[in-house]
């Protein structure tokens, strides 16, 4: 049996950023996997949407062109291509996470972990020990219980990228980040798309105004929306709805979240939380049993690839004997990458009203700023959500072009426990788009 001081299962964000922590700590580290490294995002996620999107923003692009004194024909859509290049990412930064876990001395093993006792796991037959066990094991897509959906051929979002022919019809179940995003990306490239959404509204987790925004942008491009959905029943070709007739589709994606995987936390016999859904742990993401942690999908929380990689390094750091504060849920940016993009982080208008805070919101909208109309680039704003009696930073929103960029000027002003006076009183270069950072500030300034 082979130990190690820290034994990792899950090579996914939350795990594999998670080792490189580890082994520069100065511990003996292994990460068992039993799919690609590099988990969901990297495969199945954030890196493969984002080269379809990419796309989307460059045929955007030509028709900005064409809208402005330039004449540029796209021939065709080679979709092979695009679905090649898409791989060739994907293992570009595999290969990449493998080279840094060789760098690092850390052991890349290959296979399902299955638990044994204690804080031992058997994988090929091998039996692997852990002083510390970090479970990052992720989640897998939660599939509803939809008359019909079984008796036909679907994609879900682990699957989606598998799709090497364009659809003409896609009908996508599930109007959340992940069903908007892909719905944008195959939209442009020709695709006849509807979402279909039970939930009142689309991106429930995104801000009102923000919202109200890329409905309006989705809607122009031809994206069919229906919310409030009742679906009868799935058959080939189609989605029954009650009141909405039936929807076609020659592809059908289901995006209706996540679950997480459990079983080895079951297995072992950890707490769950009152709910039985996510593995309870305390501040330092402990679990029930000394010396296992566990983060990201497992715990709950934002299910975002960053936020397990920042649970992940806090982790390991409890326990290396650096215990630090945990991840707090208002320092994650939550980004959303259509055209225009949107992200945000902290408090809601609404969620610091409740908590108490005299709130004080400005914004200021990309059409009063000189580098976003040169660019014909005009679509969104700048939202600070701050308070009156020391213009602490509690929140901020911003749609418009590189906004899951831009957000991290206000978040590392916050993370600094700068207030908004710093972002008032920094000297930002004209022309750029930053600076309706700094204008929106100084309107705050104003309720002094």
């Amino acid at each position: 049996m082979k130990t190690y001081d820290v034994l990792i299962i899950g090579a996914g964000p939350g795990g594999y950023v998670a080792a490189e922590e580890a082994a520069q700590l100065g511990n003996s580290v292994a990460v068992i996997e039993k799919n690609a490294v590099g988990g969901c995002c990297l495969n199945v996620g954030c890196i493969p949407s984002k080269a379809y999107l990419q796309y989307s923003h460059w045929l955007s692009a030509v028709q900005a062109l064409n809208a402005n004194g330039l004449s540029v024909t796209v021939n065709q859509i080679d979709f092979p291509s695009v679905v090649k290049r898409k791989n060739k990412i994907i293992s570009t930064l595999q290969s990449g996470i493998h080279m840094t876990f060789k760098k690092n001395g850390i052991h890349y093993i290959a296979g399902e972990a299955k638990y044994v006792e204690g804080k031992i796991f058997e994988v090929n037959g091998e039996r692997y020990y852990g002083k510390n066990v970090l479970l990052a094991t992720g989640g897998a897509p939660f599939i509803p219980n939809i008359p019909g959906l079984s008796d036909i051929d679907y994609l879900t979002t682990n699957t989606f990228f598998d799709m090497e022919t364009l659809p003409n019809q896609l009908a996508i179940i599930g109007g959340g980040v992940i069903g908007v995003e892909l719905a944008y990306a195959m939209k442009s490239f020709g695709a006849d798309v509807t979402i279909i959404e039970a939930a009142p509204d689309i991106l429930l987790t995104v801000d009102l105004e923000a919202r109200a925004i890329v409905k309006e942008k989705l809607r122009s491009l031809g994206i069919k929306i229906i919310t409030k959905a009742s679906i009868q029943q799935v058959k080939k070709g189609k989605v029954v709805l009650s009141g909405h007739g039936e929807i076609p589709f020659d592809q059908l994606l289901v995006a209706t979240g996540r679950k997480q995987n459990l079983e080895i936390p079951k297995a072992m016999g950890l707490e769950l939380d009152e709910k039985q859904q996510f593995v309870k742990v305390n501040e330092y993401y402990e679990t029930s049993m000394k010396h296992v942690y566990a983060v990201g999908d497992l715990i709950g929380g934002y299910t975002l690839a960053h936020a397990a990689s920042a649970e992940g390094i806090k982790a390991v750091r409890a326990m290396s004997g650096k215990k630090e504060r945990p991840v707090s849920p208002y320092s994650i940016p939550r980004p959303l990458f259509i055209e225009p993009e949107v992200s945000e982080f902290g408090m809601s208008e609404e969620e610091a009203r409740k908590k108490g805070y005299d709130v004080i919101v400005e914004k200021m909208p990309f059409s009063f700023n000189g580098r976003a109309i040169a660019a014909n680039e005009t679509e969104g704003f700048v939202k600070i959500i701050s308070e009156r009696r020391y213009r602490e930073i509690l929140g901020a929103v911003i749609v418009g072009p590189n906004a899951a960029d831009l957000i991290h000027q206000i978040l590392a002003v916050h993370e600094a426990e700068g207030t908004v006076d710093e972002l008032a009183n920094t000297v930002f270069a004209h022309p750029t788009i930053s600076e309706l950072i700094q204008d929106t500030a100084k309107r705050i300034l104003k309720h002094q």
